[in-house]
This record gives structure tokens, sequence and C-alpha cells, in this order.
């Protein structure tokens, strides 16, 4: 299992580095953001093309991620491809000096999330390696249900967004319907049903520390890249926002409460 996690490392490591070079002549970082979702697609499929035997546990895996990584490169790929680079990236960049960091953001940003699609795919790792045999128990079928709930928020909600942001007339305004009705953030809750499936699947394999890639990717998406950043600029920049947070769910779907 070592050798495995390794060699999917050093795909990984050639990956982000090709990646940096061009970010260098093209002077745009968040192309990164792009290979997210593809990252974990390359690193299970070669935990899945490498393991042996097919079994269906691994077939299931490896489905799901497919289509779960693929969605995300082609949404954010269509939503920023031609924008310019994002905010944050422009925001390090004018910190650092232009003279830096063009070497610096291979270390800030590219290694580090390279390391980070390595330290959350231990349960893809564990899910596809520990598995011997055809049978299924009951919690792959509960990590199927997670599955769906999560690839139907975080995709649905993308969407639901993405129609509301192409209205001139929503401009703004707080998107308030749909899945944004039950939850502030339903792609997050559904990245994280996500990846819970996902470790639900490892310890149905009879791996259990692995896990630590879902608990990771819950930190990042509460505490680090995801909902907290998020709202840290949302409660200034949009009118209406704070009455949205009164009545709306942070994070796990829940009915709204209504108006004083």
């Amino acid at each position: 299992m070592t050798q495995l996690f390794l060699e999917s490392a050093l795909i990984i490591l050639i990956l982000v580095t090709l990646l940096w070079i061009l970010s260098v002549f093209i002077k745009d970082v968040s192309i990164v953001d792009l290979f997210w979702g593809t990252g974990f697609v390359v690193v299970n499929a070669w935990y899945f093309f490498n393991t042996g035997d097919f079994y269906l546990r691994n077939i299931i895996l490896f489905a799901l991620v497919s289509v779960w990584g693929l969605r995300l490169t082609i949404y954010l790929s269509i939503r920023n491809i031609g924008k310019g680079e994002d905010y944050r990236y422009q925001q390090f960049r004018k910190d650092y000096g232009p003279e830096r960091y063009w070497w610096f953001s291979y270390f800030q940003v590219f290694l580090l999330q390279g390391s980070l699609i390595m330290i959350v795919s231990l349960p893809l790792l564990a899910g596809n390696f520990a598995t011997n045999s055809n049978d299924l128990n009951v919690l792959d079928y509960i990590a199927i249900v997670f599955w769906i709930i999560g690839f139907t928020f975080e995709a649905g909600g993308d969407y639901q967004m993405a129609k509301f942001k192409s209205k001139a007339e929503n401009k703004g305004k707080v998107m308030n319907t749909g899945f944004w009705k039950y939850t502030r953030h339903p792609n997050y809750f559904g990245d994280f049903a996500v990846w819970w499936s996902y470790a639900l699947f490892c310890v149905a394999a009879g791996k259990y520390w692995y896990i630590i890639g879902s608990v990771i990717m819950t930190i990042l998406l509460l505490k680090v890249s995801g909902v907290s950043l998020l709202e840290r600029s949302l409660k200034d920049k949009k009118p209406g926002y704070q009455d949205y947070i009164k009545r709306t769910s942070a994070f796990i779907p829940w009915p709204p409460k209504k108006k004083l």
C-alpha cells in the first residue's frame, strides 16, 4: 500500500509542477483550482488499476470518484476560464511581490494542493487496496446513499447558483431558494457528504485510520477555505446576507426559521 501511495504522490508532484510552470507563463495561479477534482480522479484511478483484481467496491469507487471529480473540474472551468486570476491569488501576488511570487507560489499553492490531495485521498487508497472480494456490506450501501445525497446537493447547488447569477436582475442579491433555502452552503455540505461516503467505503473494507482524509476535508470545508472564508467576505459585500444568516442553517440542511 505504501508503494502505491508513493507512486501516486510522484504522479501528482509531476502534474502540479507542470501546472505551476504553465501558471508562470500565463500569470494565473488560480488554474490550480481546476485541478482539485481531477487530482483525485488521477490518484484514485492509479489505485484502482494497480491493486490487482477489479472487485465491486473498487468499481463503484472508481465510478463515483470519477463522476464527482470530473464534474467539479468541468464546472469550475466553465465558471473561471477567461475571468482572470482569482482575487485571493491576486492579493497574494501583491503581498509577496510579482518578482517573488512566481516561484513562491509553487510552494504556497501548488505543492500545498498536491499534498492535500494525497492526504485527503487516503480513504480511496484503503478502500481500493483492502478490498479482496465482491461482497458488499451495509456500510457500502449507506456510503452510496451518502454519495447520492452529497452529489445532489453539490452539483444541484452549483447549478442553481450559476443560473441565479446569470440573470442581471439578481446582481448583489442573496440566493435563498432551492437548496440554498435550507443551507447557506449546499455545495460545501454536498462535498462533505461525498467525502464521508468515501470514508464509509474505507471502513467497509476494514480500514479505519485512513478516514483521516475525510476529517481533513471537513476541516478545510468548515474552517479554512470553505464556509468561514466565504462568509467573511459575503457579510460585508451583500446587503441582506445578515438576515439570511439569521434564518438559514450554516451547513447541515434544515428548514429555515420564520421571520419574526
